[in-house]
């Protein structure tokens, strides 16, 4: 599709194709902040910081590589300064080089950048189109360490380790021994801890912070809580830069009310970023926010149940879930992922999405481990219904096994660059991905239409869209075989329409109501031209 059209397919998160990366993983732009605060000491087998950092990110905007993947948002894990120092939770030392342990929530990890780099990152993606989101965690603090002091009792719990038998017991609890648990559900008021003072004073931004924060519960009339402190840092970062989107990191471990006060702060800021930031404001989107609810389903529906309790999260905060499903369902054939999903969310779900992924940074058992099945994974994946979370190197067959790692260390290898660079086998693969992506990103039909089959063998369907003013209709074949392919076309497009396949780049014109496609590829995708 030329870019005159492209410019005017509006942006539909319900339907977008979100790229997830670890930012320490992905590609090292700047080699001088690979090391600080001396983390020096030998750790357990990819439990280290590698180098990848914002500036990374950034450049391979600059290069095009996620405009050709059709990506329209990119979610980084995130970014904040974590301890300094590591654990040995029997996997050998870890560092925080994934960014959920915190130790400041006002400062970014020197490792992955500068808040500088954060203002270049957001501008050079949105001059693409491509929307920012960061990953947030409101749960727990970073672990204690020699060198990281505990969070004061006030502030965290720690103990009592979770075991998931009832909402308290997942809620109220720590995930594992020694990640101090925020007492999200305190009432009592808490002054700020010692360490982060000395530590702004050192930094010479102590009056600075406080007059912010003082700001934020005189306008608010929060409580001096810990939650409410941590969603006034998160909801800086979009204030200041104009971040699109929260991924929000283990939702179900807090009381789902804290989100609801999460995205109130976080629509207050986007729309505080947009009046101060008039000309930058790429569309009316409204804030989007995602919630990873480890082990919901799209069969849950709206619900996710605790076993003493269901909760609504998307009526908590959330335009969308994780779906933990979709693995399984992948497993099935075209037409079965295909109508489930789609009768779910034109229906249950209306208005809401679920974000599907084949792989991710913690989930043990991902669709196609051994990474036999990309160019499946690909196909089921891009032509879902619902938002495709494209996990950095499954459009690259990046190994999810690497030898020597303990638990999820494995699924968190350096970026493949060089097998993008040299191996025929991997460009082949990019190649499949890059074609399905820009079609999914072009037409907000595949992942926010109505689906509809329109032949079970050959495999045929169409998918619609319409917003207001705007429709978009495609036509999809799949397992067509090589060579000449006539697909019944009639249910969406006149005689006479001028259609081109985006897959193969063939143009073809509608006569009989059948459109044929003469190509060396089994899949067709029939756009309008």
């Amino acid at each position: 599709m030329n870019n005159d059209n492209t410019s005017k397919v509006p942006f539909v998160w319900e339907g977008a194709n979100v790229y997830f990366l670890l930012t320490d993983r992905f590609y090292n732009g700047d080699t001088s902040n690979v090391l600080n605060f001396n983390r020096t000491k030998t750790t357990g087998k990819l439990r280290g910081f590698e180098g990848g950092d914002i500036i990374g990110i950034i450049k391979k905007i600059d290069e095009g590589y996620f405009d050709q993947l059709g990506i329209n948002v990119i979610w980084l894990t995130p970014i904040v300064e974590q301890i300094h120092d590591g654990v040995d939770e029997g996997t050998g030392l870890s560092y925080g080089y994934h960014g959920y342990w915190a130790r400041d929530w006002t400062s970014l990890d020197p490792n992955f950048g500068t808040k500088e780099d954060l203002g270049n990152l957001v501008k050079k993606a949105h001059a693409k189109g491509i929307r920012i989101m960061l990953d947030g965690v409101i749960n727990h603090t970073g672990p204690v360490t020699p060198e990281d002091p505990m969070w004061p009792e006030d502030w965290v719990r720690t103990g009592v380790v979770c075991d998931y038998k009832s909402f308290e017991n997942t809620t109220m609890c720590t995930l594992v021994d020694n990640l101090p648990d925020v007492r999200t559900e305190s009432n009592q008021e808490v002054a700020i801890p010692f360490f982060l003072i000395e530590k702004w004073n050192k930094e010479g931004r102590y009056e600075k912070e406080i007059a912010s924060i003082n700001e934020f519960f005189k306008r608010t009339s929060y409580p001096r809580t810990p939650k409410y402190y941590i969603i006034k840092w998160l909801t800086d970062y979009i204030v200041e830069f104009g971040i699109d989107g929260y991924r929000a990191d283990t939702v179900k471990h807090t009381e789902e009310n804290v989100w609801l006060d999460f995205k109130k702060e976080c629509d207050y800021a986007f729309e505080t970023w947009k009046q101060n930031h008039p000309t930058e404001v790429l569309d009316q989107n409204p804030f989007y926010s995602i919630a990873e609810v480890y082990g919901y389903g799209i069969n849950g529906g709206l619900y996710y149940d605790f076993g003493d309790r269901k909760v609504n999260y998307f009526e908590n905060g959330f335009n969308c879930m994780i779906n933990f499903e979709f693995k399984l369902d992948a497993q099935n054939d075209y037409e079965f992922i295909f109508s489930k999903y789609s009768n779910k969310l034109q229906n249950e779900l209306k208005g809401y999405s679920v974000l599907n992924y084949v792989s991710s940074h913690d989930d043990p058992d991902p669709f196609d481990a051994h990474r036999n099945r990309t160019f499946e994974s690909g196909t089921k994946l891009l032509l879902s219904p619902g938002i495709s979370q494209v996990y950095y190197g499954d459009e690259s067959g990046r190994s999810l096994v690497i030898e020597g790692t303990v638990g999820d260390a494995t699924l968190r290898s350096f970026m493949n660059w060089d097998d993008i660079q040299n191996n025929p086998e991997t460009q082949r693969i990019l190649l499949h991905w890059q074609k399905l992506g820009q079609f999914r990103r072009n037409h907000p039909a595949v992942g926010a239409g109505i689906h509809n089959m329109i032949s079970q063998k050959p495999y045929i369907f169409s998918r619609s869209y319409t917003n207001e003013n705007y429709t978009d209709k495609v036509i999809i074949g799949l397992d067509l075989g090589v060579g000449l392919k006539e697909l019944p076309v009639a249910s969406i497009f006149e005689n006479g329409t001028k259609l081109k396949d985006a897959f193969s780049g063939e143009e073809t014109e509608v006569e009989d109501g059948k459109a044929f496609v003469h190509s060396e590829f089994g899949l067709v995708l029939l756009e309008r031209i």
